[in-house]
């Protein structure tokens, strides 16, 4: 077996070149297609409101239809890429992969906190987290709204929360898999982790989490 080879999980030789390959792609996915495809989601959404303020229906369902399709879009692009993990996430870490993330969002964002390294995977589940949070803020929060990432360690622990000042929503009577909320648990439980989402009509909304946070291991050599 050569050093590009390697023996699968169930018995085929997978190359790791072609690995390689494919998560660059994922990657790519990541940081254009999707993110461009959230921007003009909510440039859609925001476009057809004015529509229905100006009293053209016509319009308002046109832009409504486009809106839905960019979403069907998105949906597919988040299908391919699901499990990445973000260039700058891996090198420079959480916060500063979520605030490269704030930068990009329709909505101004604060992340505040440091965190040390841990390992890949508890960091990409609470990057998604937080990402979706902030991307659902994005969409439904309403103008002038504004959002803050909190990140904190206590031990071999890191508590996260995302929080935003919008329009929120009735939290008890939301369908489990509204706004991606059973989405953004499955990744938290999926490290042994939780998350609970707080939310009220006009008094935003919260979405907050624990996870464990093992400390990253350099390997040696």
């Amino acid at each position: 077996m050569s050093a590009l080879e390697t023996q699968g999980a169930n018995g085929p030789i997978v190359s790791l070149a072609a690995a390689a390959e494919r998560r660059r792609i994922e990657r790519d996915l990541h940081d254009g297609a999707q993110s461009l495809l959230v921007s003009m989601r909510i440039k859609l959404g925001l476009a057809a409101d004015r529509a229905a303020e100006l009293d053209a229906p016509d319009l308002h369902r046109l832009l409504l239809e486009l809106g839905d399709e960019a979403q069907a879009a998105l949906d597919g692009v988040r299908t391919i890429a699901h499990g990445t993990y973000p260039p700058l996430l891996a090198t420079r870490g959480l916060a500063a992969a979520l605030a490269a993330e704030g930068d990009r969002t329709a909505l101004p964002v604060r992340v505040l906190g440091r965190v040390p390294r841990s390992g890949p995977e508890h960091e990409a589940a609470v990057y998604f987290v937080c990402l979706e949070a902030l991307q659902n803020a994005a969409k439904h929060a309403g103008r002038g709204a504004r959002a803050t990432v909190r990140l904190s360690c206590w031990g071999n622990a890191l508590a996260f929360d995302v929080r935003d000042d919008g329009a929120g929503f009735a939290a008890a009577s939301a369908p489990p898999g509204s706004g991606g909320l059973a989405h953004m648990r499955e990744r938290a439980e999926a490290v042994g982790g939780e998350l609970t989402v707080i939310a009220e009509p006009g008094r935003g909304t919260r979405v907050r989490g624990r996870v464990p946070w093992p400390a990253r291991v350099i390997p040696s050599g």
